[in-house]
C-alpha cells in the first residue's frame, strides 16, 4: 500500500506540473483571441465533477437546507406503456440478448478495470511483488475500495504462497472468482407474492433516480401480472408528486397522493388503507431524500417505517436503497448511513451504463452484506433488471 501511495503522489505531482503548463498556454491563447463567450455558452459549460465524502453531518446539513429549485429529473411522458410490455421488450431486445446489452453498457467499467488487468499480465512470466503492487493500484482506482482490494489481494497472495497460482495469465480468472463470491450475498429470494399487499419502502437521496426507478419497477411488476400501487411519500421535493403521477399514468398503476408539503406518514397511512381496500398486490412507497424542515431525514424515515408496521405488522416487507453508481465511493457512504439509520434489505444501483465506477457494486456488497436486487443499465422502461451476480461478473470480465 505504501509504495502505491508514493507512486501515486509522484504521478500526481507530475500531472499537476503538466496542468499548470497547459493552463498558462491556454491563458496566452485566450488573451490573444478576440471572441467572447456568450451567456448561453457560459450556462452550457460543464463543471468538473467533484466527489465529496458523504458523512452523517453533511447529510443532515443537506436535509436542513431548503431546495432552491425543483429537481430537474422529470422525464417527458413519451410513449404510453400501459399495454404491450412483452412486445416492447421483444422489440428493444431484438437482435441482441440482455447479456450482450449488459456487457455493452458496462464497457466503461470494463475498460477501467478488466482491460487494465489484461494489459498488466501481458507478457509477464511470474506473479511477483511488483505485479501485485500494480494490481492493487488497478483495484483501488476502479472503486473497489481499500477494504475490498485488501481482501481480494489476500486471496491471491495466499494461493501464490501455496503455489496454487503462479501463472499471471490465470490472475484474471482468480480475480473474477473472488468478485463473484463477494457479489453473491446470501439472501432469500425476492417474492412479491409472499404477502398481500407486499409493501416496499424505497429510500435514497435526491438525484439518484429514485422516483424513476419506482416507475420502472412498477412497469416490471405489471409485466409479471401483478397490480402495483404507487405512493407519493416524497411530499417535500418540488415536482416529486407530479413526476410519480406521470409514471403511474405511463405504466397504468394507481398513485396515492396528497398535496405537496403534506405529512409523508399520513400519506403512507392512507395508502396502506387504500391498498388493502383495492386488493393491491404490491405497494411501492416513494420517500424523501431531503427535508425542507428541521427534521432529520432518518427520523422521518423511521416514522414512516413505524406507521407502516402499525398498519401491517409484517411490513414493510422490503426496504430498498437506490444508489447512483456513478458517484463511486460516495454511494458506499450513503449505503452505510441508511443501513445504520433504518436498516436495508436490498439495493438498487442506477446509471451503471454511463460510468466507469461499476466496481463500487463489489465494494458495497463486501462491506454491507446487503444484496443488490436490481441494476439500471439505461433510460428505457425495461432497462431496470434483476441483478444476477454470475451474469454481471461474466459481463464485466
Amino acid at each position: 500500500m505504501l509504495r502505491w501511495f508514493k507512486r501515486k503522489n509522484k504521478k500526481e505531482t507530475e500531472e499537476q506540473q503538466e496542468i499548470q503548463i497547459e493552463a498558462e498556454e491556454e491563458r496566452e491563447e485566450e488573451s490573444s483571441g478576440e471572441s467572447e463567450a456568450t451567456l448561453d455558452d457560459q450556462t452550457e459549460d460543464e463543471s468538473p465533477e467533484v466527489e465529496s465524502e458523504l458523512t452523517e453531518e453533511t447529510l443532515e446539513e443537506d436535509v436542513l437546507e431548503p431546495e432552491e429549485a425543483p429537481e430537474q429529473d422529470v422525464e417527458p411522458v413519451g410513449e404510453d406503456y400501459s399495454n404491450g410490455y412483452e412486445e416492447l421488450t421483444e422489440r428493444r431486445a431484438s437482435g441482441t440478448g440482455f447479456f450482450s446489452r449488459l456487457r455493452e453498457r458496462l464497457q466503461k467499467t470494463r475498460e477501467k478495470f478488466t482491460d487494465r488487468i489484461d494489459r498488466l499480465v501481458l507478457g509477464k512470466k511470474e506473479i511477483d511483488e511488483d505485479l501485485l503492487d500494480e494490481l492493487e493500484e488497478i483495484l483501488i482506482t476502479s472503486d473497489l475500495g481499500v477494504k475490498t482490494t485488501e481482501m481480494l489481494l489476500r486471496g491471491v497472495a495466499d494461493k501464490v504462497k501455496r503455489k496454487e497460482l503462479s501463472d499471471p495469465s490465470k490472475l484474471r480468472e482468480q480475480i473474477r472468482q473472488e468478485i463473484l463470491s463477494v457479489l453473491s450475498v446470501d439472501a432469500p429470494p425476492l417474492d412479491y407474492r409472499a404477502d398481500r399487499p407486499f409493501v416496499v419502502m424505497i429510500v435514497g437521496v435526491n438525484g439518484v433516480g429514485k422516483t424513476t426507478t419506482i416507475g420502472k419497477l412498477a412497469g416490471r411488476l405489471k409485466r409479471e401480472n401483478l397490480h402495483p400501487t404507487l405512493v407519493a411519500g416524497d411530499t417535500f421535493r418540488a415536482a416529486a408528486v407530479e413526476q410519480l403521477t406521470i409514471w403511474g399514468e405511463r405504466v397504468g398503476a394507481p398513485v396515492i397522493k396528497q398535496k405537496s408539503g403534506s405529512d409523508p406518514s399520513a400519506v403512507v397511512y392512507d395508502a396502506i388503507d387504500a391498498g388493502l381496500a383495492r386488493d393491491a398486490d404490491v405497494i411501492l412507497i416513494d420517500t424523501a431524500g431531503r427535508m425542507h424542515t428541521k427534521v432529520n431525514l432518518m427520523e422521518e424515515l423511521k416514522k414512516i417505517h413505524r406507521v407502516i408496521t402499525k398498519k401491517m405488522p409484517a411490513a414493510p416487507h422490503e426496504v430498498f436503497l437506490v444508489l447512483d453508481a456513478s458517484t463511486g465511493q460516495n454511494a458506499l457512504s450513503q449505503a452505510r448511513l441508511f443501513k445504520e439509520g433504518i436498516g436495508l434489505t436490498g439495493l438498487i444501483l442506477t446509471k451503471l451504463d454511463g460510468t466507469a465506477k461499476g466496481g463500487i457494486v463489489a465494494a458495497i456488497c463486501d462491506e454491507l452484506k446487503v444484496p443488490v436486487r436490481y441494476i439500471g443499465i439505461g433510460e428505457g422502461i425495461d432497462d431496470l433488471r434483476p441483478f444476477d451476480p454470475v451474469e454481471f461478473t461474466n459481463a464485466l470480465f
